[in-house]
């Protein structure tokens, strides 16, 4: 039996979510945008007239108003979003259980056998966040992941596309390739050195030229474009182990010195730890991903002699790169720590000469203890007396970094 994958994505979500709040913002360019005083300034969503006069996600709140001047920002908020994305996957859930969330906004829904059609399901679903909620949707309906995710991009907002076994070359192959989820600018660049521009040129290359250019991933995109992916939508209980977890941070103002610099990392650290502790994992590669005030990028890495989840190590690892590594001559503007290589937790770890795991147990045991007060009493009950300094220097909110959202969720 040919699947039946639906992938729905809700459109201009954070700006439609403070619509349904404040309806004259629809009738108006908005945008959702982080605080310029805090030098958050960035668009985060905006509605569809500020799309149509230009303003893009990721770019600073002055560049979007110098394309539309009459733009109104108004700020985040972040448990309004999470409120209403269990409420669109809400009815989802009621056609299928195979439901697997990619980011806050969107899914993949698995209807393959079920008594109504995916056409129907597409539909309803549609109408009903719409009618139910005030959001918009658009869904896309294919044979497998890729292309319902690819068919959900082709029209919005408040549309239904189709992709087929029998139209998908037609339909896709004359797309940019960067279209296709999997295709990102490092690798659009190397296509782009080979001449391929479109997912058709990229399907018509042999998987064996794409491994040498791309390595691993160069088949994998190669399937994609050619419609044999046959990876599954998960339940919506499963959960898949982070490949690694990262921390970043923009302060209020630059880092001047090694001090303001150990700092925001102890704090990014004690983030990592408790995320990787949550899962049962440690990781083995630590890195920082440094922009300077000219927006410069600076990454390096470096793999850890023993697996790590406790955040002083994390830290001290991290900070021993910058030490290292960074040579800028200007202020810094923001810091990303990343733990990479991650494996499950072991108690079943080398014992080395200077008692390194004897140290260790003694930080576990600590860090089980922190762990237990902040779930009980929130993250900004507890932290590093390190991170007091801050209270002078006014460089950030220790409780803002322990609360901050995902990396990679989308509106």
């Amino acid at each position: 039996m040919n699947r039946s994958i639906l992938h729905v994505d809700c459109n201009n979500f954070f700006a439609s979510v403070e619509c349904v709040y404040d309806p004259s913002l629809g009738s108006v360019p908005c945008a959702v945008a982080g605080s310029k005083e805090d030098r958050h300034g960035i668009i985060l969503a905006k509605n569809e007239l500020a799309k149509k006069a230009g303003v893009k996600t990721g770019e600073a709140i002055w560049q979007a108003q110098q394309k539309c001047p009459g733009l109104i920002t108004v700020p985040p908020h972040f448990d309004r979003y999470n409120k209403f994305s269990k409420l669109f996957k809400g009815i989802c859930f009621e056609y299928t259980d195979l439901l697997e969330s990619f980011g806050i906004d969107e899914c993949w829904l698995d209807v393959t056998g079920n008594r109504k059609s995916a056409a129907v399901i597409a539909n309803e679903i549609r109408e009903r966040v719409k009618n139910e909620y005030g959001l918009t949707v658009s869904v896309g309906v294919s044979f497998n992941k890729i292309f319902a995710k690819l068919g959900s991009d082709l029209k919005k907002p408040d549309a239904v596309t189709f992709i087929t076994e029998e139209n998908f070359r037609e339909k896709i192959w004359g797309l940019p390739a960067e279209d296709m989820l999997g295709v990102g600018r490092r690798t659009l660049g190397c296509l782009h050195s080979h001449g391929i521009y479109t997912i058709g040129e990229l399907a018509e290359v042999s998987p064996a030229a794409l491994r040498s250019w791309l390595g691993k991933s160069g088949p994998m995109l190669w399937k994609f474009a050619n419609g044999l992916d046959d990876s599954r939508v998960m339940r919506f209980d499963e959960r898949i182990p982070p490949k690694s977890v990262s921390s970043g941070y923009t302060p209020y103002r630059d880092l001047q010195c090694e001090n303001d610099v150990r700092i925001l990392i102890y704090a990014l650290s004690e983030n990592i730890a408790a995320q990787l502790r949550r899962h049962g994992l440690c990781c083995r590669t630590v890195s920082i991903n440094i922009r300077d005030r000219e927006l410069n990028h600076v990454c390096r890495q470096i793999r850890t002699a023993f697996p790590l989840s406790d955040s002083s190590r994390i830290a001290e690892e991290a900070l021993g790169l910058f030490r290292k590594e960074y040579s800028g001559n200007t202020d810094i503007r923001s810091l990303t720590v990343c733990a990479s290589d991650l494996e499950p937790f072991s108690e079943d770890i080398q014992l080395d000469l200077c008692g390194e795991v004897f140290r260790s147990e003694r930080r576990d045991s600590l860090n089980k203890a922190v762990d237990g007060i902040r779930k009980r009493y929130g993250y900004g009950s507890v932290f590093r007396g390190l991170l007091m300094q801050d209270v002078r220097l006014g460089m950030f909110d220790p409780k803002e970094i322990g609360d901050a959202h995902p990396v990679g969720m989308r509106a």
